[in-house]
């Protein structure tokens, strides 16, 4: 649906030369949910509007559908525009119109039959769960209920890709599970390509299959999500991981259980089928090894369990080392060295 082959940004800011976006190259696929994530100034907003062309590349080439937008007349464009929806951090709605007239309005522009427009929007209204919001103005509504006019307004004119640019990051949590649950309808029900950018590691777990992190312009990693979240590479991406999964407890709770007996500690991850085993019970049971359980954690990413297990394993200690070994060849388990600092 959307290829960046070796693209390139450049601004000239003060004499100065800016490099927003270098050499990216990614697909994303028809029926994606694919999120960019990256920090502030890593280049995720210029890689956005390049999308559309609000801003050309430097170099390198942007397409749609196996078009390249640089090839486009400026009437091609504007057609190709229609076909891409845009919802913002900041909504952008127009304070005065209503809510009907916010989603009417790219109809309007279309020149669409009146009687069309009225049975457009009221059906988009009810989409986002606001028909009864038609006649208020924005101010009238909440930051989650402003979204979601957004969202109506840019399926109007019935787009098969969806830019989302920082959709959530002015709402609070309740709220932004909300949009993205309506999000995920969006792309579902209606078929629609969702293409969104960042800083929230939350919001990549819980709609995204696929991921892009961007640093300084350059993308660091690219994968399907739970590929990524298990097994990150770059520290950036580690970074990212950690602020919303605590997967070991505090090194004074672990010097704590070091110090009670619990010699060898452990970190075992597992995912997919393995979380609906009993692996640790027939394993240790196999060699008279008792575990202890001292800090655990289970999260959904893209519909597959994510284990996290903290714990020490108590016995003979060949037969320990067996149990471990065993271990390894069905999860992900390593020993947690503590820092003695």
């Amino acid at each position: 649906m959307i290829e960046f082959l070796d693209v390139s940004k450049t601004f000239k800011i003060a004499k100065r030369e800016v490099h927003a976006v270098r050499n990216v190259s990614l697909t994303v696929n028809k029926g994606d949910i694919f999120g960019v994530i990256g920090f502030s100034g890593a280049g995720k907003s210029t890689l956005l509007r390049l999308v559309n062309l609000l801003e050309a590349p430097t170099s390198g080439m942007v397409k749609i559908n196996d078009t390249d937008l640089a090839s486009l007349s400026a009437k091609d464009l504007r057609q190709l525009r229609r076909r891409i929806g845009m919802i913002f951090q900041n909504f952008n709605l127009f304070s005065s119109r209503t809510v009907a007239g916010n989603v009417a309005y790219p109809l309007k522009l279309e020149g669409v039959p009146k009687a069309e427009i009225e049975r457009r929007t009221a059906e988009l209204l009810e989409f986002v769960g606001l028909s009864d919001k038609a006649k208020n103005f924005p101010e009238q509504l909440s930051g989650g209920q402003k979204q979601r006019v957004g969202i109506a307004r840019a399926l109007a004119t019935n787009p098969e890709i969806l830019i989302c640019d920082e959709a959530t990051s002015a709402l609070d949590p309740e709220t932004t599970a909300d949009i993205l649950k309506l999000l995920k309808r969006v792309n579902k029900e209606l078929g629609i390509t969702v293409l969104l950018i960042t800083h929230e590691m939350n919001v990549i777990t819980t709609i995204c299959n696929r991921v892009a992190v961007m640093e300084n312009g350059e993308v660091i990693e690219l994968g399907d999500v739970l590929d990524v979240f298990t097994k990150p590479e770059h520290p950036t991406t580690q970074r990212f991981i950690e602020s919303v999964n605590k997967d070991l407890p505090s090194a004074e709770l672990l010097k704590e259980w070091h110090a009670a007996g619990d010699k060898h500690i452990y970190q075992v991850t597992y995912t997919g089928g393995a979380t609906n085993q009993p692996l640790l019970s027939q394993v240790t049971q196999k060699y008279d090894v008792h575990f202890n359980i001292v800090y655990g954690s289970v999260r959904e990413i893209q519909g597959n369990l994510l284990g996290n297990l903290v714990l020490s394993f108590k016995g003979d200690q060949d037969k320990v080392s067996k149990a471990i070994q065993e271990l390894q060849a069905i999860v992900d388990i390593k020993e947690v060295i503590l820092d003695e600092s």
